[in-house]
């Protein structure tokens, strides 16, 4: 008799996501943890300071948590991440993962190194700076 393992199963089972360019991944939910804890340790070298590492670090939190709770089953981890089909989490992933490596190689917590002009932070008549952001 044939044994199926989990992702040999899903992969027999789904053949397409039904979105063009966006393959089927054989083995999703070790992948995506991987990429999640891979942006982990790329946000740890971003200063704690720094609000892309502050709210970028709590998002993949939650979503490791998520994943970890889904405990390997597939449809859980997909409802739980409210993100679309795996595969689509899987490139978010990716995508939050590279973007957190140009925010360390851009330095962007760092202050400007030129003078912004008189104005340019000013928009309908009030000036904005980060601390009155909302």
């Amino acid at each position: 008799m044939f044994r199926l393992t989990r992702p040999l199963f899903y992969a027999a089972r789904k053949t397409t996501t039904g979105i063009t360019g966006l393959k089927v991944h054989h083995d999703p939910i070790p992948a995506l943890k991987q990429t999640y804890e891979s942006t982990l340790q790329t946000l740890s070298a971003i200063p704690q300071s720094s609000v892309y590492r502050q709210g970028a670090e709590a998002l993949t939190l939650h979503k490791l948590k998520a994943l970890e709770k889904a405990n390997g089953d597939i449809a859980a981890a997909e409802k739980e991440l409210d993100e679309g089909q795996i595969e689509q989490s899987l490139e978010i992933a990716q995508d939050e993962l590279s973007l957190a490596n140009k925010m360390l190689q851009w330095k962007a917590w760092e202050p400007l190194e030129e003078k912004p002009q008189p104005g340019q932070w000013q928009y309908f008549g009030k000036e904005t700076t980060a601390s009155t952001a909302s």
